[in-house]
């Protein structure tokens, strides 16, 4: 019986054929790629923005968002404890300066403007009374006066008579003398007299002027009493609109509480904020635009905040006096300041996701079916435009869509 040998292939040649394989598939998979990439990728030219390179002078503004706010508020606050009695006026309501507002209540702040009205008419009372006894003192010590002349004036006559008799023998030396020191002293006590009166009348000037005092003082407290009262009734303070209305009915109020917030009408500011990396381009002085959809408004930035918030700068727009109807405090506005003025420069309308001071690759048209990527270094944002440093000359046209997507995937586009 014959025995049928079996041949075993070698285990090196099995190995070499499946590299051979192997390295095929690797070269194919190289090929594709490097195909791909070189393709062109087709896109509709109507979904497509395309434009040019011009060249000129390119004005540098900065665009912003913001609101109008009057320049002039006033802040209104409970000038004591006190209780919501009644709303008058609700935020938006034009005022005037006698414009009642809100009406407060405070019981206790009436009955200390009685007790002062009647303490005044107690004072007052005294003063009178004051009067009247200085009348009555004057009148007593005039009487005085008027009974000494009286007796003066006797004396006299009988010195004047004694004198006559005395050379005759008819009256004696001593009753003569006599007569005459009487007279003597009540010359002498109406001096004094007289001289006391004047004095009593410096004293009762006084004393009428030191009660006038008391009259002033408590005049003055129940004035203060009145109005605190008075300003239990809230008044605007001056024309505007109410802004701000803080209470309501019925709230209970610390003295210094804030009530309402009035805002002047025409007297006007625009607060706009803009992005924090072109804030450093605006100084004050620069020219702005406000936009409130309805008209425009030429302005000039009196102030730059100088906090960031969340990105942005605040930029403070003085306007005209004379504003047209459209413009309202709290009115949501668009703003746009002039930076500065580029001279004879290179730009494009602003490509999607293009920054200042940046590079970025962007779709040149070679002709009027495809277009291919080119590096373009952008210099200074103008608004909707974007200054080219270096990257495009004039008249060249590119795609300003946003194409990220295909960027990075094909060098070169096709336009249906």
């Amino acid at each position: 019986m014959d025995v049928v040998k079996t041949k075993k292939s070698s285990p090196f040649k099995a190995t070499k054929g499946n590299l051979l394989i192997g390295l095929t598939a690797v070269i194919g998979v190289l090929i594709y790629f490097v195909i791909s990439n070189n393709s062109a990728v087709s896109v509709d030219r109507e979904n497509l923005i395309i434009e040019s390179v011009v060249q000129g002078d390119l004005e540098v503004i900065i665009e912003g968002y913001g609101t109008l706010t009057s320049d002039k508020q006033q802040l209104i606050t409970s000038f004591s404890a006190a209780t919501v009695k009644e709303i008058v006026l609700k935020p938006g309501a034009q005022v005037s300066a006698n414009s009642v507002i809100v009406r407060l209540e405070n019981p206790e702040l009436a009955l200390e403007v009685e007790n002062a009205a009647q303490e005044l008419i107690q004072v007052k009372a005294n003063l009178r009374q004051l009067k009247l006894n200085n009348q009555r003192e004057i009148l007593n010590e005039s009487a005085n006066l008027a009974e000494i002349t009286a007796r003066f004036d006797t004396a006299s006559l009988k010195r004047v008579a004694e004198e006559k008799l005395v050379k005759q023998g008819i009256v004696s030396q001593l009753t003569f003398q006599q007569s005459a020191l009487d007279e003597k002293q009540l010359k002498q006590r109406i001096a004094i007299l007289k001289q006391r009166i004047e004095q009593l009348k410096l004293v009762h000037d006084e004393s009428v002027n030191i009660q006038l005092e008391r009259v002033k003082q408590q005049q003055g407290r129940l004035s203060i009493a009145q109005s605190r009262l008075d300003k239990l009734t809230v008044r605007a303070g001056f024309d505007g609109v109410l802004q701000r209305l803080s209470v309501e009915l019925g709230q209970s109020l610390a003295a210094g509480q804030e009530v309402a917030l009035i805002g002047s009408v025409t007297d006007l500011i625009a607060l706009i904020r803009v992005p924090q990396s072109q804030a450093q381009l605006i100084t004050v002085g620069k020219a702005a635009v406000i936009d409130t959809r309805r008209d425009k408004i030429e302005g000039v930035v009196s102030r730059i905040d100088p906090i960031v918030d969340n990105n942005t700068v605040e930029i403070e727009i003085a306007l005209p006096a004379t504003l047209p109807a459209s413009a309202r405090p709290q009115l949501s506005v668009d703003g746009v300041i002039i930076a500065d003025t580029l001279q004879n420069v290179v730009y494009i309308k602003r490509p999607a996701g293009a920054k200042s001071d940046s590079k970025t690759s962007l779709y040149r048209l070679n002709n009027q079916d495809n277009a291919s990527s080119q590096d373009i270094r952008f210099g200074v944002q103008a608004g909707q435009f974007m200054q080219i440093l270096s990257g495009a000359s004039v008249g060249e046209q590119f795609i300003i869509s946003d194409l990220s997507n295909l960027q990075g995937a094909s060098q070169t586009i096709s336009i249906n």
